[in-house]
Formats: structure tokens, C-alpha cells, sequence
């Protein structure tokens, strides 16, 4: 079994996320953080579940895609880390998992 370790900026970015849902439906925004808390604890399971980064093919990194957003995490030995989360129609920036 992998432990999945959270990095500080993914914290924080999914912080930011909740918080722009919560302005118009705190409910909605709760849902969501569950929902991604509820996928990432499968990734303990089965660390390469999720897909290949198509921007990075091939590379070590893997997404899931969790509506609306995009969930960027690399497995490696006995740890899954997880490094960003961002909204499906930004712009992805490879540098941004490089540097976490």
C-alpha cells in the first residue's frame, strides 16, 4: 500500500478552488473537496490508476481528472505525491509539477 503525501501548493490550490466555488454554493464547494479527498485515497490502493499527462507522454507523472479539474500526482516506490490540482480549461504548465 502507498502513502499519499499532499505537498503544500497542492493544499493551497485546492484551498483556492473550494473557495471559488463556496462564493456562490458553499454545499457544492464541501462535495467537491470530499470528492477529491475520496479519489486521491484510492491512489493508496492503486497508484497507477490514473492516466498519462497527454502534454507529457511519456513521463512519470499521472492525472486524474476529477470534474471540473485536473489532479496531477507521480508514484514512486512506496509514496504517491500530489502535486497540483487546477481547473480543466487552464492552461497546463508543465513547469508547475517540475517544480513541486
Amino acid at each position: 500500500m502507498a502513502r499519499v503525501v499532499w505537498t503544500e501548493p497542492t493544499i493551497q490550490d485546492l484551498d483556492a478552488l473550494a473557495d471559488y466555488i463556496s462564493l456562490d454554493n458553499p454545499t457544492a464547494a464541501q462535495k467537491f473537496v470530499r470528492k477529491i479527498f475520496s479519489r486521491v485515497e484510492k491512489l493508496e490502493q492503486r497508484s497507477q490508476s490514473g492516466k498519462s499527462v497527454p502534454e507529457l507522454a511519456p513521463s512519470p507523472y499521472r492525472e486524474l481528472v476529477i470534474a471540473p479539474c485536473r489532479l496531477f500526482y507521480r508514484a514512486t516506490g512506496d509514496y504517491v505525491y500530489v502535486l497540483h490540482v487546477m481547473r480543466a480549461e487552464q492552461l497546463f504548465r508543465a513547469e508547475l509539477l517540475k517544480s513541486r
